[in-house]
């Protein structure tokens, strides 16, 4: 599929989806709980059912008929060993967290899990060192610390050392660890994302899992604990909201209200607001809502360390502000679905960026720019990113491979032409 770009100015409200990470946690919660959980507006995409899916060949029962309240009637903890292969699709939260979660099943012949070319590619090596050292054990089938990789229980406690290049490591070894049998500690030497951990701790809070913090770098987890069936809803997409604040910040005439945005719930993301105002951007904030404005943005240094999601759309920003701008401080998003450093450079300067790769970022220098055709890359994250590009340049922008888009956020090119946007897909012949 193509995604067809003419230029735009963007007016009006806009409600955002739910959460993909909130959604995927409650799925993995839910599905380890005693009982009935109700997940309220959860995001319905790829990467949401691609952990439904999972999580439903570990054993729960999953309900997602009505597409406000999925049901999930949970395993009590008691993981099943499905007979085929899971296949998390283009989910890379789903396969690092439901690694440790199968890691507590007792049927000891092995539970094994693949996805799409991306997931094949993105490194888990160590996750499955810490499952092994935890009583269970992970191994690649290529050999080469990638999916394919079967997971082997049972997660039974004790010690481990994890260096997190990516926060969801973590994150799954403190799902499972207060379902094990004994008590676990986790001594970290690197993490990035560590807000995307602080909400994993969010979901452990709601369900009074006991366990001790020492800033982010030791945890303590005790044993032959139980989650339980819960009732609540899922808080809008930060992540996805980026999109439209910098389109809305970056377009000639643009003024839009973004709202069910909910500024005290742990989401990483919502630090683009403060990246934005740093750039210039015309922002207010009330309760539940942000409206923004178009302005003349100014280049910045912003650390993204703990957003790096963001990436790709401030990267696309950053090329219509005055000045240079540098993001910083972020050599993981080398390793998300793509390298995206690396095609995020390549791709503005197909449109006349000025472009420095960095180990751990960019520098873009504002140029001026034409309509390209742009190769999305199979990311969902770079083609909404190129979208803005388009939005904002005379001409077509074509941007490949649009498809990637439903894997968190189906309803974007939707929601963008309600608010004004010239935008369509293109099945390709």
């Amino acid at each position: 599929m193509k995604l067809n770009v003419l230029k735009s100015t963007l007016r009006g409200t806009v409600a955002i989806p739910g959460s993909k990470s909130h959604t995927i946690r409650a799925v993995a919660v839910a599905s380890l709980a005693d009982g009935q959980s109700i997940i309220r507006h959860p995001l319905a995409s790829g990467d949401t059912f691609s952990a439904v899916h999972c999580y439903s060949a570990l054993g729960a029962q999953i309900d997602t008929t009505d597409p406000d309240a999925w049901k999930v009637t949970g395993t009590g903890g008691v993981v099943k060993r499905p007979e085929t292969i899971i296949d998390v699709g283009n989910s890379g939260t789903t396969l690092r967290l439901a690694m440790s979660s199968a890691a507590l099943c007792r049927d000891r012949r092995g539970i094994t899990f693949t996805g799409d070319e991306q997931i094949r590619s993105r490194p888990v090596g160590p996750l499955m060192a810490s499952l092994t050292q935890l009583g269970a054990r992970a191994e690649s089938l290529n050999q080469n610390d990638k999916a394919p990789l079967r997971v082997y229980g049972t997660f039974a406690g004790g010690k481990t050392t994890i260096k997190c290049l990516t926060s969801q490591y973590l994150s799954s070894l403190l799902l499972a660890a207060g379902l094990a049998e004994n008590d676990t500690e986790i001594e970290v030497t690197l993490l990035n994302e560590p807000d995307y951990v602080r909400m994993t701790l969010d979901w452990l809070d709601k369900q009074g899992i006991a366990y001790q913090n020492d800033a982010m770098r030791h945890f303590k987890i005790p044993g032959r604990q139980k989650y339980k069936g819960f009732d609540l809803a899922i808080p809008a997409d930060f992540s996805s909201a980026t999109f439209f604040l910098c389109a809305a910040a970056v377009l000639q005439d643009s003024d839009i209200t973004i709202t069910g945005l909910d500024f005290s719930d742990s989401q990483p993301d919502k630090a683009v607001v403060d990246y934005l105002r740093a750039m210039g951007a015309d922002i207010t904030v009330a309760d539940n809502s942000v409206r923004i404005r178009a302005a003349q943005l100014r280049g910045a240094e912003i650390d993204m360390n703990r957003t790096p999601d963001a990436l790709p759309a401030l990267a696309v920003t950053a090329a219509f502000a005055k000045g240079p701008t540098r993001l910083v401080n972020v050599p993981q998003a080398r390793c998300k679905e793509t390298d995206r450093i690396a095609c995020m450079a390549q791709e503005l300067a197909k449109l006349g960026a000025g472009v420095e790769e960095m180990e751990d970022g960019l520098i873009i220098e504002p140029q001026p720019l034409l309509p390209a055709h742009l190769n999305g890359r199979g990311d969902h994250r770079i083609v909404m990113a190129l979208s803005i590009a388009g939005m904002a340049l005379p001409g077509t922008t074509v941007i490949d491979t649009a498809e990637a888009m439903n894997v968190t956020f189906p309803d974007y090119v939707a929601l963008m032409t309600l608010l004004g946007a010239h935008m369509e897909i293109e099945i390709n012949p």
